[in-house]
């Protein structure tokens, strides 16, 4: 550089000189160009952390807003308290602030939901990041992305005077160092004897988190060099003299991961001073989802008729197995049914047709040729009038021959009130109503069709529980506590592939099968009322079905039929049945 100004000819900024015959190297610099770009573009910004910044003021939600967690909202509600009092837990009291929790349940239950309250209720950022942005296509930038996101985490918090990390989808990045066997191999018997681990890069990525949830105090870069300049000049200073290092500051930070797969997570993370707390969010109950019903028919345009306690409670009781989104779906799906017949305001009709929509599919009326729709009405009243028998407990809701998705006709049946567990008896009546549609064909028919598909996979797997999982077969080995091994954790194909526990499920479909052709064969008048009803009207929902089966039952007895084997709910008075 000094030889090219002394000799008159300085470097200066610009493009370089080039020769008259310039052009002749054009296309080749032009290519060298655009291969440099492709090649350094795409690293550009690949360690920033992919996090997304929400301020206390930006977050619209707060505790009073969230419905029906009851059990959850209490301890996050604890947790918070820890939060705001750190600095006299930790320094005053002795205690160790909790520094992670983790969210565990299934889809829609609330998780982000539950956490942006959390972070509006303590008045710090929220830093909202998805697991998957953290992969990334260059090896070691999921990791450096995940230092990126701590990193801007301790800065906010520090800046702030706190900061709530929330992980969606955590599962993502911390699954179980070597437990994703994607491959096995096989001995000359046929017996796995090892597998291997389908991302190689899982143990680093795992690694890297465990490192990161320990860096909650670690200090800031200018705080470390600072301190590390003063530590080498008091090397030649004497100890009176020697300058003081800047003290460890606490940065006061919460990280919340949510999953619906807490089991496939790596010990490790779930350990204490790491997600010191896993709080499961479980399917509301009947009472929480009252709450919600009531909370979200307060925001949509309504019939009065749905403000009642009562409406409320048959809403709940309809939606037995529903999360809070789905909730809110249900009402939504309402709103366009109420919509698409030009109404202003849903009504009990619009959320039962829109949970038929949502749970099984649209109506597609077809033109059936009369036998086959003969063969549909008497198949699904084989199943309404076993459930009418042998269904304690059982409310029947909807039966159909419209065709809704790939089902031609359905049974919509339900438990009159909400449980969870099932007897013995009521899991073999279960798969007495799955063989009362092939039963009834073969009753009026002499033979069955392709109908009863369905109705036998859904039996055979609930003989398979009974036999492979609850002790209610031959045997009381659980078939359950095997290693899932080659079948992937299927429980119904591990039963079915050890030949005593398949004789165990056969007997039960077989003797479940003969109990259903007795009983229809006794009452294959309700069979018939119900067949007619239904080729008259194709759909009949609720009472109307109890209306048919009362008055085919009245009808008999008046015409001097023996009735037996009546139900608890038929509404036939027992001296007239004697006489």
């Amino acid at each position: 550089m000094w030889v090219r100004i002394s000799g008159g000819n300085p470097i200066s900024p610009g493009f370089p000189s080039l020769p008259e015959d310039s052009y002749i190297w054009l296309p080749m610099i032009i290519i060298v160009v655009l291969l440099g770009g492709m090649i350094m573009i795409p690293m550009i910004g690949q360690s920033k952390s992919p996090h997304t910044l929400f301020l206390p003021e930006q977050i619209e939600i707060g505790f009073d807003d969230v419905k029906g967690l009851k059990s959850v909202l209490s301890e996050v509600r604890r947790t918070l308290e820890v939060f705001l009092n750190h600095r006299r837990f930790s320094v005053e009291m002795g205690g160790r602030p909790r520094r992670g929790v983790l969210f565990e349940g299934p889809p829609g239950t609330g998780k982000t939901h539950v956490a942006k309250a959390l972070a509006k209720e303590a008045g710090v950022p929220f830093l909202f990041v998805s697991a998957t942005s953290f992969q990334s296509m260059w090896y070691g930038m999921t990791a450096r992305k995940i230092r990126s996101y701590f990193r801007a985490l301790r800065k906010v918090a520090r800046r702030e005077g706190g900061a709530i990390g929330f992980i969606e989808e955590f599962d993502a990045i911390g699954t179980k160092r070597g437990g994703m066997s994607g491959f096995s191999e096989l001995d000359g018997d046929g017996r796995m004897v090892s597998s291997k681990s389908v991302s190689e890069g899982v143990g680093g990525v795992v690694n890297e988190l465990l490192v990161q949830m320990q860096s909650f105090d670690d200090p800031p870069n200018m705080v470390r060099l600072s301190n590390w300049f003063k530590g080498r000049i008091n090397r030649f200073l004497p100890p009176h003299r020697q300058l003081l290092t800047k003290p460890l500051e606490l940065a006061n930070i919460l990280l919340i991961g949510a999953t619906n797969r807490a089991d496939s997570l790596d010990p490790a993370l779930l350990r204490p001073g790491r997600f010191d707390r896993v709080l499961h969010f479980d399917l509301p109950g009947k009472s929480e989802r009252q709450e919600l019903v009531e909370f979200f028919l307060s925001t949509k345009a309504h019939d009065t008729a749905l403000d009642s306690d009562e409406a409320h409670d048959e809403i709940a009781s309809l939606t037995m197995g529903y999360t809070p989104a789905s909730l809110e779906r249900l009402f939504d799906e309402a709103l366009l049914v109420a919509m698409r017949e030009d109404r202003q305001a849903l009504n009990a009709e619009d959320v039962r047709r829109a949970r038929m929509e949502v749970e099984i599919g649209l109506p597609q009326p077809v033109d059936y040729l009369l036998a086959e729709k003969d063969s549909i009405a008497v198949h699904e009243s084989g199943h309404a009038v076993t459930a009418y028998l042998v269904g304690k407990g059982r409310k029947l809701e909807v039966l159909s021959i419209i065709k809704r998705g790939a089902a031609l006709g359905l049974l919509a049946h339900s438990d009159e009130e909400e449980r969870f567990t099932k007897r013995s008896s009521e899991m073999r009546a279960m798969i007495q109503i799955s063989m009362g549609g092939m039963v009834a064909e073969e009753l009026f028919f002499d033979e069955s069709g392709s109908g009863p598909a369905g109705d036998l996979a859904a039996a055979t797997q609930v003989a398979a529980d009974m036999v492979g999982s609850l002790g209610l077969g031959s045997s009381l080995v659980s078939i359950r506590a095997v290693d899932a091994g080659l079948m992937g954790g299927n429980l119904t194909a591990r039963v079915l592939s050890d030949q005593r526990a398949r004789d165990s499920v056969e007997k039960l479909l077989n003797d479940a099968k003969e109990d259903t052709r007795l009983l229809l064969g006794r009452h294959r008048y309700l069979v018939e009322a119900l067949r007619q009803a239904l080729l008259e009207r194709e759909e009949l929902v609720g009472e109307e079905i109890l209306t048919v089966l009362r008055t085919a039952e009245m009808e008999a007895v008046a015409g001097g039929f023996s009735v037996v084997d009546l139900t608890e709910g038929a509404s036939i008075d027992i001296e007239l049945v004697e006489n």
